[in-house]
């Protein structure tokens, strides 16, 4: 009999230690001082002056390049001499090359409350330089905390080749609209849903500035005169696969970035959920094994009532959805009250198992077909309406989910209907977690004795494939 207890709110993981903190600093007509004249100073001035600041350069002599970023009438200046201490006043920030006068100069700019950076002698800086993705006004900021620059720079490659080029376009527009968009749109919620919009046009569309703001306003104007109430939510019903995060497809990722609320079952893993969004609310209705757990009833309530609300509903299953994941009753408790639902499938424990043990699930000679059942019904106990004599087909492989507690008596039957004593058998723990660990037995074998017990979720994998992967 199971025991139900009430859906219990979460919160996600503090966050762990950071080596850096990454901060954003608006320079805009705030002065900085850099020592040296090289073309690591170039670099760096360049960098200032392009987030607005007033750039004054203080060596004897300085290369070609900075000599051509002053002439290019960038509010960068040179004085022909070595820095003092008076120079600091009124300076934001302080870069030098280092050299002989390096502790000097820090403890001058420090003296006067001044951030410094010595150039390539990190244990020597207050700050630090990362690797910078520039889609302006979005600029993307990625260090590795000087470890490994050139994997810093790999970093913005892959992220550059992501980004289309056109998002700072639509990012600057968007800043322009905002006003307007709370005179078109008042509402929170379908403030929300323009955002969301906005954000599948920025990285598809391609426009001039006038057609930008166009396009803006007819997303504004589209949500404005929505029939639907936009206080009504919608569910997405999303796969999170068997437990590695990086199982989860593109689109489930998408979804759970966007969710206001994420409902999800105990086997989903801790690093799938952090994936989401940060900000949402995370509420356990985990089901454990005949044990503590939420009714079903109890959780499609949750969902209506989550949507009601107007919010944008997650609802993360283990594996797939559609495998043994009660998909159907809570699209059907959904539909009932005309809430929008969407299903994402995600990687099925069989599939993975498979994967993970570097077999097939169906292969010419050994088995023309593959059949997923279920191990326990309603109460624990091996299912009865069970076709046994299918499961026991020497053609076939039988994938049990949830079958641990009852993988003994089920041999039995199966020896019952002509299974050879000799059919392999693999018994997957925690598939694709860290502990994933694999027993390998047979048919007679599990009949006389019962496997070990275990916390971590099952799979049973039964057939001739299975010798493939003890081989």
């Amino acid at each position: 009999m199971n025991q139900y207890v009430a859906p219990q709110e979460t919160r996600p993981a503090r966050l762990a230690t950071l080596p850096k903190l990454p901060i954003f600093m608006d320079l805009i007509g705030k002065r900085v001082l850099i020592a040296g004249g090289s073309d690591m100073v170039a670099w760096k001035a360049e960098l200032f002056s392009a987030a607005g600041a007033i750039v004054q350069v203080y060596a004897d002599e300085i290369c070609h390049e900075l000599s051509s970023l002053i002439d290019s009438g960038r509010e960068i200046y040179w004085t022909p001499r070595r820095w003092r201490a008076g120079d600091f006043d009124h300076v934001w920030l302080a870069i030098t090359e280092g050299g002989d006068d390096r502790d000097e100069f820090c403890a001058s700019a420090r003296s006067r409350g001044v951030l410094v950076n010595v150039i390539d002698q990190p244990d020597a800086c207050d700050f630090q330089f990362g690797t910078i993705v520039n889609r302006a006004p979005v600029v993307i900021g990625i260090s590795t905390d000087g470890a490994a620059p050139i994997l810093g720079q790999a970093i913005r490659r892959k992220i550059e080749a992501v980004l289309p080029k056109g998002l700072g376009a639509w990012t600057a527009a968007a800043k322009q609209f905002r006003k307007r968009l709370k005179d078109i749109v008042p509402e929170r919620a379908g403030r929300r849903r323009f955002w969301e919009a906005f954000v599948n046009v920025t990285f598809v569309s391609q426009a001039d500035e006038d057609a930008r703001l166009e396009k803006l306003e007819d997303i504004a104007r589209g949500i404005a005169n929505d029939d639907a109430p936009a206080q009504v939510g919608e569910v997405i019903i999303v796969g999170a696969g068997p437990g590695d995060p990086e199982l989860l497809t593109m689109r489930a990722v998408r979804e759970l970035q966007a969710a206001d609320v994420i409902v999800y079952d105990r086997l989903v893993s801790v690093d799938a959920l952090e994936l989401g969004r940060r900000e949402a609310r995370r509420i356990l209705v985990g089901k454990k094994g005949h044990g503590a757990t939420v009714s079903q009833s109890d959780i499609n309530a949750l969902l209506v009532k989550l949507a009601k609300d107007g919010h944008r509903v997650v609802r993360l299953k283990g594996g797939d959805p559609a495998v043994f994941g009660r998909t159907s009753e809570e699209l059907s408790a959904l539909r009932a009250e005309k809430i929008p639902a969407r299903v994402i499938p995600g990687v099925t424990t069989a599939s993975a198992a498979a994967a993970s043990l570097g077999i097939s699930l169906t292969q010419r000679q050994i088995a023309q077909r593959v059949q997923f059942v279920t191990g326990h019904d309603s109460n624990g106990g091996l299912p009865p309406d069970l076709d046994i004599a299918a499961l026991a087909d020497p053609r076939a492989t039988t994938v049990v989910y949830m079958g641990a507690k009852t993988l003994s008596i089920l041999s039995q039957r199966l020896l019952e209907q002509g299974a050879a004593a000799e059919t392999p058998v693999a018994i997957g723990r925690g598939v694709t977690h860290r502990g994933e660990a694999w027993d390998f037995s047979t048919v007679g074998a599990l009949a006389a004795s019962a496997p070990r017990g275990s916390d971590q979720p099952t799979i049973v994998i039964v057939g001739g494939v299975v010798n493939e992967a003890a081989a």
